[in-house]
């Protein structure tokens, strides 16, 4: 095998594929990222739940196929200069020439690495601008709990030409309602899929590439699958992800998510309006003076919002923005990360998608309330930034003591990113909310935390 291929395609494809090898494989080959040189250059790797998948433009001078360590070359191909490299096998070693420096690899037993998955069939596409966005919206919600892993994954709920994601990690429940062009108009399915295989599938993806989706959809008709109208079985298997060149196929967690649509309230006592530059900008300084037990708390009045956090005997903040409110409970508290997720979330996500495991994970905060936005306890990490311009967010609670919605105001699921999702039926749904009013594109369900008392 010979070939050489251009400096920062061969980085940039080397650190998308070494993402996807496995950090504590179970034998060594599966630690290997392999080299296919015939008509360009394929980069894979596959740890029978995760495989990755990319070509790029090469010279091939000889043919051939090499396993080498992957994340050794990709810390190499990282540091090397910005010129050509020149790959050539010899034996059991690969020699990566580039400018004046020189590396060799002991090659890995390519006999003994798996062969790479299939692609399933294509359910459909989807824009890869759109996905990412409505990905960067719910992966907060996901937990880092192995131990339930229905709560680390996204539940993927399609209805024919709606794609209904859905995440929770327990504390809070982030759904996004998403258009998209299935293979088949009358599709009815789930796919519970890894929030760490989002997280890696959504940095390919671009707007105006479309990102083809492929899983096996179910067959029966009765209660789902293709034409069904209930609540189908769960997509089994693996499902692909493929934009621009590179597909990353991973494997669907088993199980069954919880029915999402029936946490949401029919209807709230209480209706805050805010604008959403101001809000996340006030929460999050505020935020800065509380510690892992301390909760943010919104204090509503005549037109504005007091937003106060402390750390008892160290220090307290206080910032009050404007703010619109009708109902008899003026008060309620948050774990602030949780709520600047929300807030951030609704506003639109800047950022790329982030699964809970690349971001820092500060524990719930003690003292939650006793209703729950999906069942139970839960974690995740904060938010980052969001283009909120001139949005206003919208905050409805009925009490402090029981989860709150956070959506966008003006949200009635017909806008460019929501394109009419929220008027799926409300029976087949389950939304008992659906049915009273349009709903939003995106919602935040989140419980609240009991602020302490002050002596």
């Amino acid at each position: 095998m010979k070939f050489q291929v251009e400096h920062d395609a061969l980085a940039e494809a080397v650190a998308w594929v070494a993402r996807a090898l496995p950090s504590r494989p179970v034998v060594p080959v599966l630690s290997g990222l392999r080299l296919d040189a015939a008509e360009g250059l394929t980069l894979s790797c596959f740890d029978y739940e995760l495989s990755a998948t990319t070509r790029l433009p090469a010279d091939i001078a000889e043919p051939g196929t090499a396993l080498v360590p992957g994340r050794l070359l990709a810390e190499i191909t990282r540091s090397l200069p910005g010129q050509p490299a020149e790959f050539r096998s010899d034996g059991d070693e690969v020699t990566l020439s580039c400018g004046s420096a020189e590396f060799a690899l002991v090659s890995l037993p390519t006999a003994e690495y798996p062969e790479l998955p299939p692609a399933p069939p294509l359910a459909g596409t989807v824009d890869g601008g759109d996905l990412a966005a409505a990905l960067a919206q719910v992966l907060p919600a996901t937990s880092r709990d192995d131990t339930l892993p229905m709560l680390t994954g996204v539940c993927l709920d399609i209805r024919g030409d709606v794609v209904t994601l859905a995440a929770t990690d327990r504390y809070r429940l982030a759904v996004r309602d998403l258009h998209w062009e299935p293979t088949d108009p009358g599709i009815r399915a789930i796919a519970l899929v890894p929030g760490r295989t989002l997280a890696d599938a959504a940095r390919v993806m671009v707007p105006g590439v479309p990102v083809s989706v492929s899983f096996a959809v179910p067959e029966d008709t009765g209660t789902g699958g293709r034409g069904g109208r209930g609540d189908p079985r769960p997509v089994e298997g693996m499902i692909s992800f493929d934009s621009g060149g590179r597909r990353l196929t991973g494997r669907l967690i088993a199980g069954e998510f919880i029915r999402y649509e029936s946490r949401f309230p029919a209807e709230y006592g209480c209706r805050a309006e805010m604008p959403a530059a101001s809000l996340i900008e006030a929460v999050r300084r505020v935020s800065l003076v509380a510690d892992r037990a301390s909760p943010v708390r919104l204090t509503f009045g005549s037109g504005t919002v007091a937003i106060e956090a402390q750390t008892e005997g160290r220090a307290r903040a206080i910032e009050r923005v404007t703010a619109s409110f009708h109902g008899d409970e003026p008060a309620i508290a948050f774990n602030p990360h949780y709520l600047l997720d929300g807030i951030t979330a609704a506003a639109g996500p800047a950022g790329p998608a982030r699964h809970p495991a690349q971001a820092a994970d500060p524990q719930p905060a003690s003292g939650g309330a006793e209703g729950d936005a999906a069942d139970g306890t839960g974690d995740r990490g904060a938010a980052g930034d969001g283009p909120a311009g001139s949005a206003t967010i919208r905050l409805e609670f009925s009490s402090p003591a029981r989860p709150a919605l956070i959506t966008l105001a003006g949200d009635d699921g017909d806008g460019a990113d929501g394109g009419g999702a929220g008027k799926a039926d409300a029976a087949d749904s389950g939304d008992a909310g659906a049915a009273g009013r349009p709903r939003a594109a995106f919602r935040y369900l989140v419980v609240p935390l009991r602020p302490p008392v002050r002596g």
